[in-house]
């Protein structure tokens, strides 16, 4: 149900029965001393697998990089600015819009997108509405963040009990050990979980958390929570594909 693992005759086929889409957006960005730098891309794009497997949904190739501005002062990290993040989102659905998909089902996988996804879907409508007016096809967008499902904050209290943190998560972490277990990275943290707080720029990011986590106690998550969180999104996400795509 991969895009990029079909031939058009699949993708011609399956809009006769389906015009929905699901579209995974990450980050590449670093995510603490054992987090990779693939991270939110990584969590997005197994997740969409897991959910497009489970509800027969297309699923689209992956967007990796996202805007992550404040991460440039750790190596590795990559960022598109705003304007050009809601330009590649802008023409991947007109892309595919063009074709006769109407519903796109994004999910997402670092906070830093969300502005601009969001306001990316607001110039497909109004792009839309002023190339063709009131014959403008009916196309919807919505937006995920996988980590948000009640059922993801409930295992994550579970395993990490208040340690979660807002960057470099053990809940994100343990999905990237389950996805690849291979690239697991075991790495001494002291403290154990990282002070939280704001940040005003990339610099005073590296200043205030100078091993790049917010909060977090990655030191914690390992595979076997990664599959438990991974089954749960998989679960609650699809409910949410299958109710959006069901919507008159």
């Amino acid at each position: 149900m991969q895009l990029h693992l079909s031939t058009w005759i699949e993708v011609e086929s399956y809009l006769t029965t389906s015009k929905g889409v699901i579209m995974p957006i990450g980050s590449t960005e670093q995510h603490g001393p054992n987090g990779l730098v693939g991270t939110d891309a990584i969590c997005a794009e197994v997740l969409a697998r897991g959910v497009g497997d489970a509800v027969g949904a297309l699923v689209g190739p992956t967007i990796p990089v996202g805007m992550a501005v404040h991460h440039m002062e750790f190596p590795g990290s990559m960022t598109l600015k705003p304007s050009t993040l809601i330009a590649v989102i802008r023409d991947y659905v007109s892309s595919l819009a063009e074709h006769g998909f109407e519903r796109f089902f994004f999910i997402n996988g670092h906070g830093g997108n969300i502005p601009s996804i969001r306001a990316a879907f607001y110039e497909v409508y109004a792009e839309q509405r002023a190339l063709k007016g009131r014959a403008a096809p009916d196309l919807r967008c919505t937006l995920v963040n996988w980590w948000e499902s009640p059922e993801i904050g409930r295992l994550s209290r579970e395993f990490y009990h208040g340690k979660e943190g807002s960057h470099a998560t053990p809940s994100e972490v343990s999905l990237t050990q389950y996805a690849y277990p291979e690239a697991i990275k075991r790495v001494a943290m002291e403290p154990e979980q990282a002070p939280a707080g704001g940040f005003h720029d990339a610099r005073d990011f590296r200043r205030r958390y100078p091993d790049g986590r917010i909060g977090s106690a990655p030191g914690l998550a390992s595979p076997e929570d990664g599959k438990r969180l991974y089954d749960a999104a998989v679960a609650a996400i699809a409910a949410q594909y299958s109710a959006f795509v069901a919507d008159a």
